[in-house]
C-alpha cells in the first residue's frame, strides 16, 4: 500500500538563499506541488524562509520551525470543532524541497511529530508507484534503498521482509540498527546483480537492432515527449499530464518517407534529480548514449523552460553525452502566453514580455535552424519537424552507407 493513500494533505517548505531567489524559490515550490499531486498528496500551504544557507540542524531556523509546528496544530484544533471536517482537513504530511540531512530529518519529526519527506524522498515514492516493468522496478528499488540507508532509525524494526534466502544472523550485542543496516547492504549487493544481468540483456538487444540510425527523444519530464512519440510512431505510450508518466525506455521503428530509423522514449529530467536514480538508471540512459542524433523537447508555454533547457544539458553533459547533434523541439505552442510591454513602461523586457515570434528567432539564430516549434497535442508544425527529422537522418545514414545515396533523395514533404 501508498504512502499517500493514508496521507492526503500537505504544506511545502522552501528557502531562499544566495544562490535561489524568490521567483527561484516559487518555481521550486510549483514544481514540488506538481510532483505532490502526482504522488497523490494535495499541498495546502507554503512556508519559504529567507536564510544564507539552510539550517544544518533543523533545515529552517528554529522560530520558523515552530510557526509551522503552531499551524499544524491549530488545523487538528479546527477539525475536531468544525462541521464540515472538509474545510479544515488536518495536515499528515510535510514536504520540503530539498535533500534533508538525517540528522536534519530525525530534528525536523522530533519537533511537528508527523511525517516528513524531502523532495528526493517524493521523487523516489512517484518512481516505485510509476515503474511497470521488472527492469524499473530494479532500478528504482536499488535508488531508494541507498537513499534509505544512512537515514536508518530504530522507529522501525520490519526489514526482515528484505531478507533473501538464508536467515540473517545477529551477533552478540548487535543493535536493531546494524541488522537493518545489513539486511539493506545484502539487499542492494543482490540488485546490483540483477542490474548487471539485465544490462547485458539490453546490451544485446541493441546490438541486435543492426545499423539502423538511431533517435532518443529528451527533456525535461512532462514537456510531451511521449506524446510526440505516439504522434510520430503511431503507437500508443503511455502518456499523462503528470510527472515521470513514462519511466520505461520505448523503442519503436519510425519511418519518414521511405526511411527508417529507431525512435526512443526515454524517463524525463527534472532539477535536483537524485544522483542515486541517476546511477540506478544508467543502463536507460545508455540509449541517448548511444543515439545518433537527440530530440531535445522542451515545454515553451512553461514560464522556466530555459531554465529547464539548462537542467536538461547538464544532466546530459553529467552522462558524457556533450556532442551529439541535437534538434530542438519546443512544443505547446499551442498554450503559448505573452504580456506585450507598454511602450511607457521603461523597465527592462522580462521573459513574459517576449513573443512566440521573438523567441523563434532567437532560438533559430541560436541553434542555426535545428529547431522547430510545434504543438504535438494539436498537430500544429509537424510537417517541418518530419522534414528536419528526414533531412539529419538521412545525411547521418549517407555517412554511414554512402552507396545508398540514391534511394533517399533530397524531398521536401508536404501534407499529403
Amino acid at each position: 500500500m501508498s504512502l499517500y493513500q493514508t496521507m492526503t494533505n500537505a504544506i511545502l517548505i522552501g528557502l531562499i538563499t544566495q544562490q535561489q531567489d524568490e521567483r527561484l524559490t516559487a518555481e521550486y515550490l510549483d514544481e514540488l506541488a506538481f510532483l505532490a499531486t502526482t504522488a497523490g498528496v494535495t499541498p495546502v500551504k507554503r512556508f519559504t524562509q529567507q536564510l544564507p544557507l539552510p539550517n544544518g540542524t533543523t533545515y529552517v531556523g528554529e522560530g520558523k520551525l515552530q510557526e509551522i509546528k503552531q499551524f499544524i496544530e491549530s488545523r487538528k484544533c479546527e477539525k475536531s470543532l468544525a462541521h464540515n471536517e472538509q474545510e479544515h482537513e488536518s495536515i499528515d504530511l510535510v514536504l520540503f524541497d530539498d535533500e534533508l540531512s538525517p540528522r536534519q530529518l530525525r530534528n525536523i519529526e522530533k519537533v511537528l511529530n508527523i511525517p516528513v519527506q524531502d523532495r528526493t524522498s517524493l521523487i523516489l515514492d512517484i518512481f516505485a508507484q510509476r515503474a511497470q516493468t521488472s527492469y524499473a522496478k530494479t532500478q528504482v528499488n536499488m535508488a531508494r534503498l541507498q537513499y534509505m540507508l544512512p537515514r536508518l532509525t530504530r522507529m522501525w524494526s520490519h526489514l526482515d521482509r528484505l531478507r533473501g534466502g538464508s536467515a540473517t544472523n545477529r551477533g552478540t550485542g548487535e543493535t536493531q540498527i546494524e541488522t537493518d543496516r545489513r539486511i539493506i547492504q545484502q539487499r542492494i549487493s543482490l540488485l546490483r546483480e540483477e542490474l548487471k544481468r539485465i544490462d547485458k540483456q539490453m546490451e544485446t538487444q541493441r546490438r541486435n537492432r543492426g545499423k539502423l540510425v538511431r533517435v532518443a527523444l529528451v527533456g525535461y519530464t512532462n514537456v510531451g515527449k511521449s506524446t510526440l512519440m505516439n504522434l510520430l510512431s503511431h503507437s500508443e505510450v503511455f502518456a499523462e499530464n503528470k510527472l515521470f508518466a513514462t519511466l520505461d525506455t520505448t523503442v519503436r521503428k519510425v519511418t519518414v518517407q521511405n526511411l527508417p530509423f529507431l525512435l526512443t522514449d526515454t524517463v524525463g529530467f527534472i532539477r535536483k534529480l537524485p544522483t542515486g536514480l541517476i546511477e540506478s538508471f544508467k543502463s536507460t540512459l545508455d540509449e541517448v548514449r548511444e543515439a545518433d542524433l537527440l530530440l531535445h523537447v522542451v515545454d515553451i508555454s512553461h514560464p522556466a523552460f530555459e531554465d529547464q533547457v539548462n537542467v536538461v544539458r547538464s544532466t546530459l553533459s553529467d552522462l558524457g553525452v556533450t556532442n551529439c547533434p541535437t534538434i530542438m523541439i519546443f512544443n505547446k505552442v499551442d498554450a503559448f502566453t505573452y504580456t506585450p510591454k507598454d511602450p511607457r513602461d521603461l523597465t527592462p523586457v522580462q521573459k513574459e514580455n517576449i513573443s512566440l515570434d521573438d523567441f523563434k528567432k532567437t532560438w533559430m539564430a541560436r541553434m542555426e535552424g535545428n529547431c522547430v516549434f510545434i504543438s504535438a497535442k494539436e498537430r500544429l508544425g509537424i510537417i517541418p519537424l518530419k522534414q528536419l527529422l528526414y533531412d539529419k537522418v538521412r545525411q547521418i545514414h549517407i555517412q554511414r552507407f554512402p552507396y545508398n545515396d540514391f534511394l533517399y533523395p533530397d524531398l521536401a514533404l508536404t501534407e499529403s
